[in-house]
């Protein structure tokens, strides 16, 4: 049944939105959670997205798979809501000293504290750095589909994990943690 046949029958598009509501749901909102750090923010984006694929699902035109196309209208809709809004991504992270503080006597940190720092040292770097290294490390996306998402190519998108990378490796090693 195409989309157009289903717009015939309100009953149909009603039960299939709920389906997709349901599956990526839960998937979607943590990508944007990971991007506006509030919930209750998350939850107003995580709805416009749900009412802009509501709009336009008859624009998916299947050249990429539908998650990719969820999620690009999630990670657009969460970087207008952040500017709009002006507000910092690392508002919410607690500064290195207090993270490194709760460290125990030996100096081993537990994977809490290990969590801790990872996010600090994401905070510091650039937005699309820290896109992509948000979608590959923790969402363990390919990335031809980030690629798809971000609308850039591959080989930016390995160069820019692997800055990534290599400059939260740095904050990590500096930290003297051994």
């Amino acid at each position: 049944m195409t989309i157009v046949t289903m717009m015939c029958n309100p009953q149909q598009v009603n039960a299939g939105f709920r389906l997709l509501i349901k599956k990526y749901q839960e998937r979607l909102y943590y990508h944007v959670l990971q991007i506006v750090k509030v919930h209750e923010d998350s939850d107003d984006v995580l709805q416009n997205v749900f009412i802009k694929v509501f709009r336009n699902i008859q624009g998916f035109e299947a050249k990429s798979g539908l998650y990719t196309w969820l999620y690009r209208i999630a990670t657009n809709e969460a970087l207008t809501h952040l500017q709009g809004q002006k507000r910092r991504m690392t508002d919410d992270l607690e500064p290195l000293s207090s993270v490194l503080e709760t460290g125990s006597q030996d100096g081993n940190l537990s994977s809490v504290d290990l969590e801790k720092l990872l996010k600090y040292a994401m905070s510091t770097l650039p937005e699309k750095q820290k896109l992509v290294f948000h979608m590959r490390y923790y969402d363990e996306m390919p990335y031809e589909d980030i690629s798809k998402v971000l609308e850039t190519s591959v080989g930016a998108l390995k160069a820019s994990y692997h800055h990534a990378v290599k400059k939260i490796e740095a904050i990590i090693k500096r930290q003297d943690l051994t």
